[in-house]
């Protein structure tokens, strides 16, 4: 009805002002608009650096390594807070990974092994521990003293030739750390916490179930220099999740476990590490912990 009001020339005049004024309008959001643009590649691709898609292998499951695999990185100053050892004290730092210490036979009996032990106990939550040496098993919320707890029951779960065993696996264990590194091995000795775990998907129902925190050992267990670990299932096939990750300045770096695959380390802040959370399936290792300090040291489990 107010069209009506005005000529044609004067309309041909508001329509171009109108649509050079939106034309303008629109102009004005372009560069704001190609911002948001680069921002949300930026975001984008920031999140998926960050996430397990993006993450480095090491070693893979499928892979077979006949020799330490080694990946050396530069040794941290925790070491200078604690008194050296000569022949021992870390000087050459890294990480390695070898299937050729444990076979997958002896594996597949230390698994049973842990299996019959942590069948007595086990968590409320998805992480169990079972320390032959000190005899900690999970119970519930809480810990109980396998050898005292059970006394009655020891010598149905465990033998002589499980525990011969665990030993013999230890030393060669130790050996290849000491070869790796350049160590003299009669100056490492075992140290505590050096246990079984089980885990698997159950949520945490105690801050002892929460395994995936970031961390470091030599902080953590101020004795340790060496940690290892020995894997008695297989990624992938036992369960899911459940890798070891390497958490390096530059990117993540994961070891897929392996049944008889040996993992060890340095123990300082050079190897900040975590464990994935497990999804699906059961997961079982053997952390097994070595130190310089002899007044650390502790003594292969016997059988009582």
């Amino acid at each position: 009805m107010f069209l009506c009001l005005f000529s044609a020339p004067v309309l041909n005049v508001l329509s171009r002002a109108i649509a050079q004024r939106q034309a303008f309008t629109w102009r004005s959001y372009i560069p704001l608009l190609l911002l948001l643009t680069v921002l949300t590649a930026a975001l984008t691709w920031l999140y998926l650096s960050l996430s397990d898609e993006f993450t480095e292998t090491l070693v893979s499951r499928g892979e077979v390594l006949t020799e330490p695999r080694i990946f050396l990185v530069q040794c941290s100053e925790d070491y200078e807070n604690h008194k050296r050892f000569p022949g021992c004290t870390p000087t050459k730092c890294g990480r390695a990974v070898t299937d050729s210490v444990v076979t997958k036979e002896e594996a597949q009996v230390l698994k049973r092994l842990a299996e019959r032990g942590l069948a007595l106990g086990g968590s409320d939550g998805g992480a169990s521990i079972l320390d032959l040496h000190s005899g900690a098993l999970s119970m519930g919320k809480k810990f109980v003293n396998i050898y005292r707890y059970f006394s009655n029951q020891i010598s149905e779960v465990f033998t002589e030739e499980d525990f011969k065993l665990y030993r013999d696996v230890r030393g060669r264990i130790q050996k290849v750390i000491a070869e790796t590194f350049g160590l003299d091995s009669s100056q490492m000795y075992l140290t505590k916490p050096t246990f079984f775990s089980r885990i698997n998907s159950t949520g945490a129902k105690t801050t002892h179930d929460e395994y995936w925190h970031p961390h470091i050992d030599k902080v953590t267990y101020g004795s340790f220099d060496y940690t290892s670990l020995l894997y008695l299932t297989d990624y992938g096939v036992d369960f899911g999740g459940g890798r070891f990750v390497f958490m390096d300045s530059n990117s993540n770096r994961t070891v897929e476990p392996r049944a008889g695959r040996v993992s060890f380390f340095s123990s300082g802040s050079e190897n900040l590490h975590r464990v994935e959370k497990v999804v699906w399936g059961t997961r079982y290792a053997i952390t097994v912990s070595f130190t310089c300090d002899p007044d650390h040291g502790i003594a292969d489990p016997t059988l009582p």
